[in-house]
């Protein structure tokens, strides 16, 4: 049984994300761009596609799972994002309201999962 992400409020919110973190992330240093930059914008990416591959995937205990590692790659996106801005790479106005919206992408993640648990 496949699933439509399309049809996740966590997939949106994380898929509005991705152009922004790397609208963001052009601003980094030229050094970061194999390092910091390329971490921040490889986790925001895969918020979204474990998400997509999740959803694909025909059991519900693989499909939480790949919903958990997708939970654990917006916790990464905001903790690399606060970094970025306390090494003065990223303006910490800008990295704020980033941070936030990931809270709303781990908090739907979070209430998906319980909920996909629950049904058991």
């Amino acid at each position: 049984m496949t699933r439509d992400h399309r049809k996740l409020r966590a997939f949106h919110h994380a898929d509005t994300l991705v152009p922004d973190v790397y609208r963001l992330t052009a601003h980094m240093p030229r050094e970061e761009r194999f390092g910091l930059q390329a971490q921040i914008r490889r986790a925001s990416i895969s918020v979204v596609a474990n998400i997509v591959e999740g959803a694909a995937r025909p059991g519900l205990r693989d499909y939480v799972r790949f919903l958990s590692l997708s939970l654990g790659s917006a916790r990464e996106c905001t903790y690399l994002l606060d970094l970025a801005a306390r090494l003065s790479q990223l303006d910490p106005a800008d990295v704020g309201p980033l941070t936030q919206r990931y809270g709303t992408v781990q908090a739907s993640l979070i209430n998906l999962c319980r909920a996909l648990e629950a049904r058991g």
